[in-house]
């Protein structure tokens, strides 16, 4: 049986040619189970809306593996302190913001608690040694804080479509094989 795969976009989304919708193109291609979900007015994100979508979701789809890009690991790590998710497999927190976040159009996130539990058996946090939103000391304390393997990309920025993710192949290669090994 096939594993159940959420993708989850940041602020402003993660249209083509973001890796994130390539991702799902991929999956969709060999007739993988794919939600690529989209919130509500990505552009002015509203905490409480973007929570009833992602709960309903969950609710509705139930995945087995869950990819969050930017601010969906902020909502993320909000949904897990309410502790009214089940748990997941796998979980990838790709590009997470700086819990300090000062962007106006994204304050209702912060701040932010970070949560006891990530609700997933397995999590891998994945960074960028030059991310504008994240620095690389930050994600360091946040995979001992949360205690979870980090995967650290060498200059590749917010790691979206502008540095030059589009097609990720090690991506799709780690989602593959949790189909076969998970």
């Amino acid at each position: 049986m096939s594993k159940k795969v959420l993708l989850l976009h940041g602020w402003g989304g993660s249209d083509y040619p973001h890796w994130q919708s390539w991702l799902a193109g991929e999956i969709a291609k060999d007739y993988g189970y794919v939600n690529f979900l989209k919130f509500s007015d990505s552009d002015k994100p509203e905490l409480s809306v973007w929570m009833q979508e992602l709960q309903t979701t969950l609710e509705d789809f139930r995945p087995d593996i869950v990819i969050c890009h930017s601010l969906a690991n902020t909502l993320w790590f909000h949904l897990c302190n309410t502790k009214k998710i089940n748990e997941i497999e796998k979980l990838y927190l790709v590009a997470p913001p700086s819990l300090t976040c000062k962007v106006e159009e994204l304050k209702e996130f912060f701040p932010l608690t970070l949560p006891l539990t990530l609700c997933a058996k397995e999590t891998m946090l994945i960074t960028s040694t030059n991310d504008p939103y994240m620095s690389i000391k930050e994600a360091s304390t946040l995979e001992k804080v949360l205690h979870v393997t980090m995967k650290v990309l060498g200059n590749a920025g917010h790691i979206n479509a502008d540095s030059g993710y589009g097609e990720w192949q090690w991506m799709l290669q780690e989602i593959k094989s949790a189909f076969f090994n998970g």
